[in-house]
């Protein structure tokens, strides 16, 4: 079995601004450490951004997997 890619280096927290196409900001979502049940690792976040032209409101989630963290 390979052995698992970690980074060292990296941060507790990563911290994702949303923006549009035209460079408006829709929002910010934290991101945390975490290992996944695969057995990755990488970040994961989730909240809710607000579309700044209309008020509607979405919801977000991300996976952030460090490349051969599976192993």
């Amino acid at each position: 079995m390979a052995e698992k890619t970690r980074d060292v280096a990296a941060t507790a927290t990563l911290t994702l601004e949303i923006r549009g196409s035209d460079g408006e900001a829709w929002g910010t979502i934290v991101a945390s450490a975490k290992e996944f049940k695969t057995g990755s690792v990488g970040f994961y976040g989730n909240g809710k951004i607000l579309n700044p032209k209309g008020g509607a409101k979405y919801q977000v989630g991300t996976n952030i997997i460090l490349v051969g963290s599976k192993g």
